[in-house]
């Protein structure tokens, strides 16, 4: 892709504003924070320290919004604290050009390597140090300094103390991701009627999985419906492939098509009923769908495998039903029994430092980041106070809220925030101008744009940077700051900051498109261990039910996750060097994804203890797990990937088949998606 389009394309993604369910309990919730600390410290300190304050609890009200699963208390409580800590520091040095420069590029720094502890430690990092570079304006001695602080940590505690005294949907985000992970069961259920090897995204499974994650004391409070329900749903999902795929014993027509059709159907059905009991808190009310679930004489039709996955779908639909209705969902497993524990904010300091540690290294896109940021930030700081504009932290703080560890989000936000400020700043000026509103009113104005912005900052970041724009002039407005720059001057030092941004990308970058084939590798290689470690299963059937299965995956879904993620952010980057093209993209994780089809397939219908072994299952296993390591390495090395230990098992079945209705077949069609992958690479190795 061309610089000219990667840029078209950006900038028309930075200005979509979507379309989102909006929130505006919370939205108010966050919105009388705001207002309960400005009024009281604009009442009893003055206008500089409620500024400070006010700063405080807009940004612990934001970290509320982000997409996390640990309580909202703790999040606005964490960032009021790291915020007052790097404002306070920010005030003893602001005196001193080159030590607070010096401060300025440590910490930012610092917040670029924390988006590897995830994207909320990393927006609310970056905020602090764009905040940080408004306050420390205001204060005029260590003394005041100290006090600006401890009231931004109050208006994180006030924020806390919100969420804890008016709560809006209570565990609301955990019912979501679970809600909609049985929805996109219900959506593939319905697919498959008509496409019966339609692929299934694991991106709602893993969502689900990770929400379900909790502490001890969140684990005390969990509503019982969110327990049991995501376990069954990771099991319905292999039972409804196998149910589906002709592979597995269904003919494409005929009765027994047409029942496997009505099953899927009253799956979904189901499903949807649970999901919207799930969301909403409410009994669920079985609908009439489930009864098809439960004819006998209908499951008649079915024999063989066919009909021990209807009857398993069966249970499983039922256990769905029970988990799903409030109050009587699985109980909470023991400690060590299931239960999938969070670690502490404190717990989790070395699990940090870890990641941060394993980011050190010149290829990473977290450390490139942490390097372009703190240098365009500084550069920004310089050229702010160097131009007679006043008031230039315009230009570093739009820089450092725009910067992402990606090419596509740092364009896009970039164009965003340029037009959101365009915006913003103009409707406040001219307010500020034609009203002329004094302190008191000036706070009301910066409350309404916080709630405006606490409303809308989902739908697209345009919009709540217009609302943050005009926040910030009437923020600033109470103390008296900021009204004699015009729009013009701080139009002009935000498009400087979104322009370094941009500048750093291309002259520093951290390409995703040279690194798909490693991700792709990485795929390969967990698909390929989980096939091996399901056909070995059935090689010994008696052995000990371990979680290697269930191990391996997960492994193999997160990679298919990291694979697409980084196909997302490769699609609009201006570059092709050592890269795939967009048609063998497409190709090789379609032959991926039919792999791990097989492969769930083969799962869905493990041998149960007692079950007679299949020998012939070992060298499938052993030939799977080495043809896939080599294939991996030869994809990593841009050769031709070979399987030749799996062809020769799949020739010599072709003369003595195992005694099995499904590995025969399973090891033709797992052989035949990895030839669709050879073809996928090759094609794009020849293509100019």
């Amino acid at each position: 892709m061309s610089w000219l389009r990667a840029l078209k394309e950006t900038a028309r993604s930075g200005l979509t504003v979507e379309r989102r369910r909006l929130e505006p309990a919370v939205a108010a919730r966050g919105a009388l924070g705001l207002a309960l600390v400005v009024g009281p410290s604009l009442a009893l300190f003055g206008p500089a320290v409620a500024v400070s304050s006010a700063f405080g609890a807009f940004q612990a009200a934001i970290a509320t919004f982000q997409r996390s699963w640990r309580p909202r208390p703790t999040l606005a409580l964490a960032s009021g604290a790291s915020l007052a800590v790097s404002t306070f520091l920010g005030y003893l040095t602001g005196a001193h050009e080159a030590l607070f420069l010096a401060l300025l590029l440590l910490w930012t720094f610092l917040s670029g390597l924390a988006w590897a502890a995830g994207p909320t430690a990393g927006i609310i990092a970056s905020s602090n140090v764009a905040i940080m570079l408004v306050t420390v304006t205001l204060p005029t001695s260590v003394a005041t300094a100290a006090g600006h602080a401890l009231v931004i940590f109050a208006g994180g505690v006030v924020q806390a103390a919100l969420v804890v005294l008016l709560p809006v949907r209570r565990w609301g985000a955990q019912r979501d991701a679970l809600a909609d992970a049985l929805a996109a069961e219900a959506d593939y259920a319905r697919r498959l009627r008509h496409d019966p090897v339609a692929p299934f995204d694991p991106v709602p499974l893993m969502t689900a999985r990770s929400a379900a994650a909790v502490t001890p004391r969140q684990a005390r409070t969990r509503p019982a419906e969110l327990r049991g329900a995501r376990g069954v749903a990771e099991r319905i999902r292999p039972v409804l492939a196998s149910l589906a795929d002709p592979a597995a014993g269904v003919p494409e027509e005929g009765p027994e098509r047409a029942r496997v059709r009505e099953l899927l159907a009253a799956a979904a059905e189901v499903l949807d009923a649970a999901a919207h009991a799930i969301r909403h808190g409410e009994p669920m009310t079985p609908p009439p769908a489930l009864a098809a679930l439960r004819t006998p004489d209908a499951d008649a039709v079915l024999k063989g495998p066919p009909r021990r996955a209807a009857l398993r779908l069966t249970a499983l639909l039922g256990d769905v039903v029970e988990a799903a209705d409030p109050g009587t969902g699985t109980p909470e497993a023991p400690a060590g029994a299931g239960t999938r524990t969070r670690p502490t904010l404190l717990r989790l300091v070395p699990v940090v430092v870890a990641e941060v540690r394993a980011e050190l290294r010149p290829d990473s896109p977290v450390l490139r980041h942490a390097v372009r940021v703190s240098a365009v930030t500084a550069a920004g700081y310089l050229l702010g106070t160097w131009l007679p504009f006043g008031h230039g932290y315009w230009a570093p703080m739009a820089s450092v809220m725009v910067m992402r560890p990606d090419f596509s989000q740092t364009y896009a936000r970039s164009v965003a925030r340029f037009g959101g400020t365009l915006v913003g700043v103009a409707l406040a000026t001219a307010v500020v101008r034609a009203a002329h509103p004094g302190t008191y009113l000036s706070a009301a104005l910066a409350v309404v744009c916080a709630f405006g912005m606490y409303l809308l900052m989902r739908t697209g970041y345009a919009a709540g940077q217009t609302f943050v724009s005009a926040y910030v002039v009437f923020l600033l407005g109470t103390a008296g700051a900021g009204l004699t720059q015009t729009v013009r001057e701080r139009v002009l030092l935000t498009l400087l900051g979104g322009i370094l941004a941009m500048l750093s990308y291309a002259v520093y970058p951290a390409w995703e498109t040279p690194r798909l084939r490693g991700r792709l590798a990485d795929w390969l290689a967990s698909v390929g261990a989980f096939a091996a470690v399901v056909t070995a299963r059935y090689a010994d059937p008696a052995g000990p039910a371990g979680p290697d299965v269930r191990e391996a995956l997960l492994r193999t879904r997160a990679a298919r996750v990291a694979w697409q993620e980084a196909v997302a952010r490769a699609t609009h980057e201006p570059v092709r060097h050592r890269g795939l093209s967009h048609a063998a993209v497409e190709q090789a994780g379609h032959a991926l994804a039919e792999f791990g089809r097989v492969a769930m397939l083969l799962e869905a219908h493990l041998p149960e203890r007692g079950t007679p072994p299949v020998p012939a299952a070992a060298a499938l296993a052993e030939s799977l797990r080495r043809s896939t390591e080599r294939g991996a390495k030869e994809v990593r090395e841009r050769r031709e990937p070979h399987w030749d230990d799996l062809r020769e098992t799949v020739t010599d079945w072709s003369a003595r088949p195992p005694g099995h209705f499904l590995l025969d077949k399973g090891a033709a069609l797992l052989l035949e998606c990895l030839d669709e992958l050879t073809t996928a690479l090759m094609e794009s190795k020849r293509s100019p």
